[in-house]
């Protein structure tokens, strides 16, 4: 059981506190960045058909969720694993314009996760993208997004401390730093990425760290990332230190989507050719989708750092090992 509980935890809202709390970060961080970024909520969809390609592969090993659709002459339906490629898709169809966005509610089950303080077989997050064009699919294009994310949560983050005073405010800097995976790499190369992340974080408590999903000079990956949605040299997450638990914790994965070369070379390198032949990776191909930036920020993720909690149980409805709940539960960790 992957556990950490925090000497002389004592979470500073009750049970109903507690759920008004989630109710006003999740509807004063969604004012934020619709402004920030210039976003129109869009309903999205729970599940897709894996033929059209829109399902998000993470990193190709995590198995969806799926079901059958007698409705459909019993084709299969796979429960999202997010709406990278879906938001995509949906700002071609729907005519939005360079500089304008969508941003949505984003559920999904995640049945390989391995539940800790930070993970759970539930997901839920924001997703949102937005077209840009195709000479700024650069650097400075990411880091502007990036700043706006920050600058948004730091906005929530300060609304929350106004109407809840008796929460200890976690300490975010005023400017996200930015590094690479490879910069990290070369500072503590005797560490794991994991503990490199936490490591610098501890430093500069916001970071976001760029380059995620291709290899490094060492042979290996950062990270995995899908090979079809984010360009691997335009894309990061937005990594803060949370000190209940000393860790890094990430709380957004973003990027500059992939161009049709981009696409190509990845799905190369990847191994994973055969994907161009989908209906989604066609449009890609054909430059029949507008080019695009977007992530994802976990609505669950951002109430347990702004309320101070020790576990994401508490902040969502989800299910979980038996000994966690009876550890929990001993160490007055209230899972919902």
């Amino acid at each position: 059981m992957a556990l950490s509980i925090p000497r002389g935890y004592r979470s500073e809202l009750d049970g109903r506190e507690t759920e008004w709390a989630i109710r006003f970060i999740r509807n004063t961080f969604q004012e934020k960045i619709s402004e920030k970024l210039h976003l129109q909520r869009i309903s999205a969809p729970l599940f897709v058909l894996p033929e059209t390609g829109l399902n998000d592969n993470l990193n190709g090993t995590e198995r969806p969720v799926s079901f059958d659709v007698p409705s459909l002459g019993g084709k299969r339906a796979e429960i999202v694993h997010s709406l990278a490629k879906w938001k995509r898709m949906t700002l071609g169809r729907y005519g939005f314009a360079p500089n304008e966005g969508l941003y949505t509610d984003m559920n999904a089950i995640r049945r390989d996760e391995e539940p800790d303080n930070l993970h759970s077989l539930y997901v839920d997050q924001w997703d949102w993208e937005a077209v840009i064009e195709k000479m700024q699919r650069k650097e400075e294009t990411l880091r502007y997004y990036v700043k706006n994310v920050y600058a948004a949560i730091k906005s929530t983050q300060n609304a929350v401390s106004q109407r809840y005073p008796q929460l200890s405010k976690t300490g975010l800097p005023n400017d996200i730093t930015f590094i690479t995976t490879q910069e990290l790499l070369d500072m503590y190369p005797g560490l794991s990425p994991k503990e490199r992340e936490t490591e610098f974080v501890r430093e500069k408590k916001a970071v976001f760290l760029m380059k995620i999903g291709g290899r490094l000079s060492n042979g290996e990956k950062h990270d995995g990332r899908a090979p079809d949605y984010d360009d691997w040299e335009l894309n990061g997450d937005i990594i803060f230190y949370y000190p209940p638990l000393d860790c890094a914790f990430e709380i957004s994965s973003m990027g500059i989507r992939v161009d049709e070369d981009s696409l190509v070379s990845q799905c190369r390198e990847a191994g994973c050719m055969d994907r161009l032949e989908l209906d989604f990776h066609k449009a890609i191909l054909e430059k029949r989708l507008p080019y695009t930036v977007g992530g994802g920020i976990g609505q669950s993720r951002l109430c347990m750092f702004l309320l101070n909690k020790a576990h994401i149980g508490e902040v969502q409805a989800s299910i979980w090992p038996q000994e966690m709940v009876d550890a929990c539960l001993s160490a007055g960790i209230r899972l919902l």
